[in-house]
């Protein structure tokens, strides 16, 4: 069984409901830093996304 990869925006911002899960961690972490980008004007680099909100569930 293949592993998902999810990153929840409500672990950075508590008004932000938005979820990816894809079992592509590429996907994944591409899609998350384009949110935070064009939704709350942060920037984040891939590493920072992985390191500090990417779970495997």
């Amino acid at each position: 069984m293949a592993h998902a990869h999810k990153l929840d925006c409500e672990s950075v911002s508590d008004t932000c409901r938005f979820i990816i899960q894809s079992e592509d961690e590429e996907e994944t972490v591409e899609l998350a830093r384009k949110h935070m980008k064009e939704v709350h004007g942060q920037e984040y680099s891939d590493e920072e996304l992985r390191a500090d909100h990417l779970q495997t569930v």
